[in-house]
């Protein structure tokens, strides 16, 4: 009888430890979980940054719109090469100069997960411009990468094709060429529009 008390005894305890470290599990679960949806609210979504996108590639940017970007972020499509928000600006800026009208007409978007604190949103669309009363309708691709809430690189593959550059083109020179051509245009942009003023 004794040695039934004590096999009941020790079962009963290790119920009881089995049953803690179950709620410590489901506790712990809880908190990740939370954590987890902390963590993506933490982190720029593309609801987020939609808004101030359609806003820039609509020509009515302000400057709050180019708080999505970190201070050291770069823009590239097969024309400019910018670095950092003023040359940025100067770029989204430029687009009320050269065309009368500009808007993001339809788009898609895709988010993938990195690694923590890391995101790339993928934004499939359709821009539409106007250029001395012709319309130009093209497709794109633009491509987000966001860190700590932050976009650190923005890329609009137009036609969705990659920006040529050394590692792209066939010919490393003439993806060498392309990215000094970017890069001028940009400086040249970046100047005429004073140099990110808003």
């Amino acid at each position: 009888m004794i040695r039934f008390r004590q096999i009941h005894a020790h079962i009963t305890t290790h119920n009881k430890i089995t049953n803690m470290e179950d709620k410590k599990k489901d506790q712990m679960r809880e908190c990740c979980s939370k954590e987890a949806c902390e963590f993506t609210k933490r982190i720029s979504s593309s609801d987020d940054i939609i808004p101030h996108l359609l806003n820039l590639y609509g020509s009515r940017a302000t400057s709050l719109d180019f708080q999505i970007y970190a201070p050291d972020a770069s823009f590239e499509d097969p024309l400019m090469c910018a670095n950092g928000v003023r040359q940025i600006k100067s770029a989204f800026y430029s687009l009320s100069k050269v065309f009368s009208e500009s808007r993001i007409a339809e788009y898609s978007v895709k988010e993938n997960i990195i690694t923590p604190g890391k995101l790339e949103i993928l934004i499939d669309n359709k821009q539409q411009y106007k250029f001395w009363g012709k319309n130009i309708d093209m497709i794109s691709l633009i491509r987000l990468y966001v860190e700590n809430g932050k976009v650190i690189r923005h890329e609009d593959w137009w036609d969705k094709k990659p920006l040529w550059n050394r590692e792209t083109a066939k010919i490393p020179l003439v993806g060498r060429i392309m990215e000094m051509t970017r890069r001028g245009s940009m400086l040249a942009t970046h100047a005429m529009m004073g140099f990110g003023k808003d």
